[in-house]
């Protein structure tokens, strides 16, 4: 690696309402890398990313690009300097063309660009780095891996000097992937540098020269490819912190009672998500699933409801077949789902607290016969789940939007406890929750488990996922990496699997 230091980030601290996402970070780059930029999901990455590229302005901390410091408050003044983003969720115009995307923010558009010209370039710069595409075809035609191209060209034809790629491997094949590499390889050949924003092991060992590793919005230290492995990563990304203990029974699990076999389902944009799921659940015990957002845990989740179409394989519960039914027949099977979104998907914001609470209920007695509503019955319910699960509430009838999310998380875990379920689905149970809450959460989950319900915990919290976890399973890529029991399971384990890394496969890596 060439020269010094292109840029360096001195104690980068950013906050947010109720998170500190980056604190005194410090990360720096040469010339000719490319520099990995490793950890969970939440770490602080694409924090610290979004601020040296000029999305957000950091709270503390200075950006200098080659000596002299940058203060940036648009993405327009990073480009400037040759720095380019592609994020992970890609900022493309579907309506859109190629060419005419890749126009959008170069000088002289829309009036007085040279559209040949352009063309011409933009042709040039594809079999330079080996990304064919299609200038006249339409955003919306393409597949992922060709709009990731679109997005990276836009970046070159602006003669990006630091490409930041987040998470791009997330939405690819094994092939696009191998591409993506060989034109990062090419990039770097010519002087310039990359920033590979990942949480996948495998993957940084593979294209990286330097790797910086975010914990908790901590830089935990920055090392050189040749001088580290899988298992050091993997230590150095999730921690060896000693957890605290949730205090169980240690009951014996029961038998089985809930059963995926050999499912696969696509995600929203038609790309497989789940490859070939094979899990089991018990009574009375939580199996929790671990692994960095976007491996299919969603999708796992949403089969197990009846909320997203299974393409082949079998979901059983007490031995008899659901694959296909709707969510209120999986709920009246005795099945509750705690969904990661509350806003979004658990409550409906606008309705008030006693409307939030009767959504499951509100066509069966007591809540209702026929076609009237026990008011009576509502309001003492209502009462009684204030007092019970402790929720702040002031006028009852004030949308619940008002809530904190604290309070609102009790609401639906009140709502789906209330039929005594034999299994829960908890999805992120206590994302975005504060101290007291999130121990809330996770106290009231072991209960179910005590009370003889079997639990799925997905989450990508490792803590929580070992706080009250009996078997753990993890995913990656949309399959089963492994499972372990949670008093064999340990960090650097878990870590591993997380990366991609099947446990004894790193010593042939």
């Amino acid at each position: 690696m060439a020269g010094g230091k292109l840029v360096e980030m001195t104690d980068i601290t950013k906050r947010f309402p109720g998170v500190v996402a980056n604190s005194c970070v410090c990360f720096d780059l040469v010339p000719g890398e490319i520099h990995a930029l490793l950890g969970e999901n939440g770490a602080g990455k694409s924090t610290l990313m979004s601020i040296l590229s000029g999305e957000y302005k950091p709270d503390e901390g200075s950006v200098s690009v080659e000596g002299v410091e940058a203060r940036f408050h648009s993405p327009q003044d990073a480009i400037k300097l040759g720095i380019g983003m592609v994020h992970q969720h890609f900022m493309l115009v579907r309506a859109h063309t190629v060419m005419e995307n890749i126009m959008l923010g170069l000088a002289g558009t829309p009036f007085f660009m040279d559209r040949k010209k352009l063309e011409a370039k933009i042709m040039e710069t594809a079999v330079q780095y080996d990304m064919k595409v299609d200038p006249g075809a339409y955003i919306w035609q393409l597949s992922v891996g060709e709009q990731q191209r679109v997005e990276i060209l836009k970046a070159l034809i602006r003669n990006t000097r630091i490409l930041i790629l987040d998470e791009p491997t997330a939405v690819l094949t094994p092939k696009e992937s191998e591409t993506l590499f060989t034109t990062l390889r090419r990039f770097r050949e010519e002087g310039r540098t990359a920033i590979f924003i990942s949480h996948k092991l495998d993957e940084v060992m593979a294209i990286s020269d330097r790797i910086t590793i975010l914990r908790s919005g901590k830089n935990a230290g920055t090392i050189r490819r040749d001088e580290t492995d899988e298992k050091d990563l993997a230590g150095r990304m999730v921690g060896k912190d000693s957890l605290f203990e949730v205090k169980k029974s240690e009951k014996q699990s029961g038998g089985e009672i809930l059963k995926f076999n050999d499912v696969h389902a696509n995600n929203d944009r038609g790309i497989e998500a789940l490859k070939g799921i094979t899990l089991s659940l018990r009574e009375g015990e939580i199996l929790g699933i671990a692994g960095v957002a976007g491996n299919g845990q969603k999708e796992l989740a949403e089969c197990l409801f009846g909320l997203r179409k299974i393409k082949t394989g079998t979901v059983s519960f007490n031995n008899k077949d659901i694959t296909g039914f709707n969510p209120r027949k999986i709920r009246e099977a005795g099945i509750s789902y705690i969904p990661e979104d509350r806003i979004a998907t658990g409550l409906v914001s606008s309705l008030d607290f006693p409307d939030n609470l009767i959504l499951n209920s509100y066509f069966k007695l007591p809540v209702s016969k026929g076609p009237f509503l026990n008011f009576k019955y509502i309001k003492e319910w209502t009462k009684k789940t204030i007092e019970d699960y402790d929720i702040k509430v002031g006028k009852i009838k004030n949308p619940v939007g008002l809530l904190s999310g604290g309070n609102l998380q009790k609401l639906i875990l009140a709502r789906e406890f209330a039929d005594n379920p034999k299994v829960v689905i908890a999805a992120s149970p206590s994302r975005g929750l504060d101290i007291g809450a999130t121990n809330n959460a996770r106290k009231l989950l072991v209960e179910q488990r005590d009370r003889g319900a079997g639990v799925i915990l997905i989450s990508e919290d490792l803590e929580e996922i070992f706080q009250i976890s009996d078997r753990i399973a993890v995913m990656y890529e949309g399959k089963i990496m492994g499972i372990l029991d949670a008093k064999d399971a340990d960090r650097e384990k878990i870590g591993l699997l997380m990366g991609g890394i099947k446990l004894g496969q790193e010593a042939d890596i």
